[in-house]
């Protein structure tokens, strides 16, 4: 029997890593493209557990399982060490799990547990691919490239990092739930400038900080709608700012429903992860970027620059926020609502929402090129 014909006749597909939002919802976009192009797809998210990344998976209605992984950079010699020591335990777990799923493709997204589990997948025969967000390439994904049959860049300027053979440039996935809620609202000609806040799935201290001590300085308060992603630890000393400084909002720990909160915003203030830069320009929304200045590579400035340099968003350094200036920035925008619109007309001119659409494309056809599924 050869080895494809002893694999499930339904496609199989492992989507590993995660972590963080940034690494697992453009998974999670691939995942819902791989069943609604061949509905029978059996889908497993490898990760290594974390409630967040656990969680996400479940509400997209996939199955997850876990191995054995941890990060090396930025950790000192002996955690590093350590996390290294573990990395064959983590190999040997993935290779159980995909032997007992029997996959036909392992896609990478980054994150801790994307190392083990491609490297189990090349070492079974799998077809392996990655994905990889940022401008500038993460470590995991450096190191993966070289096992790669197929390398997914959203970034022209990321794709003379790999070898350009296996390099195709099809930008960040989006998921479904939030290209379907674009379309539901438009800037209103009257009425309140929704402002969305969004400091990423486990909020933002300092830009919970600034927006506290800019709703004091708004000159024209009840001329705003907040809408306030603040992890769990500010959501009551935000609400008690705003409501103090006579701002109607809606402030919680965490929106379930981004799509919905996305559809709604005329200016979104966020980080500049790649997956919220994919988000926004997917849809077309005006942004100011406050980049997180200690992501790897400094990878969230590079992000963002991309797009303020082209008048596609506008870019606050964290070095440079205050709550004043962030309040005097609103205020020009209330002032002036065709800024908002021009800046969503230009960010739209950068999405690329059928990004997840053509991964899997070509992915499809990588596993009939290798004779290994035929939908």
């Amino acid at each position: 029997m050869s080895a494809a014909a002893a694999i499930s006749p339904s496609l199989g597909v492992v989507v590993a890593g995660g972590g963080t939002g940034g690494h697992l919802f453009p998974g999670i976009a691939l995942a819902q493209q791989f069943v609604a192009r061949h509905p029978e797809t059996r889908v497993l998210f490898v990760g290594t557990g974390r409630p967040f990344e656990a969680a996400a998976v479940h509400r997209a209605g996939f199955t997850h399982r876990t191995v054995t992984a941890e990060g090396i950079k930025r950790r000192g010699w002996r955690r590093a060490l350590w996390a290294m020591i573990k990395i064959p335990k983590g190999i040997a777990e993935a290779v159980g799990i995909l032997s007992e799923f029997r996959p036909h493709l392992v896609l990478g997204v980054g994150g801790y547990a994307s190392g083990p589990t491609v490297a189990a997948g090349w070492l079974t025969g799998k077809a392996v691919v990655i994905q990889e967000q940022n401008l500038v390439p993460g470590i995991a994904n450096r190191v993966l490239s070289l096992l790669a049959d197929r390398i997914y860049v959203s970034f022209p300027e990321t794709a003379d990092r790999f070898a350009p053979k296996k390099v195709r440039v099809c930008g960040n996935p989006v998921r479904r739930e939030v290209i379907d809620a674009a379309g539901e609202r438009r800037r209103r000609a009257e009425g309140p400038m929704t402002v969305l806040i969004l400091g990423g799935s486990q909020g933002a201290r300092s830009i919970n900080t600034a927006v506290i001590e800019a709703a004091a300085h708004l000159k024209q308060p009840d001329r705003i709608f907040l809408i306030h992603q603040t992890g769990e630890s500010d959501a009551d000393r935000v609400r008690a700012a705003v409501k103090a400084a006579g701002i109607d909002a809606e402030v919680r720990p965490f929106f379930h429903d981004v799509g919905s909160v996305l559809s709604r915003a005329d200016l979104v203030i966020c980080r500049a992860g790649a997956t919220t830069v994919a988000e926004l320009t997917a849809i077309g929304k005006a942004v100011i970027f406050i980049p997180f200045p200690y992501a790897a590579d400094d990878h969230q400035t590079k992000n963002a620059a991309s797009l303020a340099s082209r008048g596609a968003a506008e870019m606050i350094v964290e070095a440079e926020l205050t709550g004043q200036g962030l309040a005097r920035k609103i205020d020009e925008f209330i002032d002036r609502p065709e800024t908002l619109v021009e800046l969503a007309r230009r960010a739209r001119q950068f999405g690329r929402p059928e990004a997840a659409e053509a991964i899997v494309d070509d992915c499809l056809a990588l596993l009939e090129e290798k004779g290994m599924w035929t939908g």
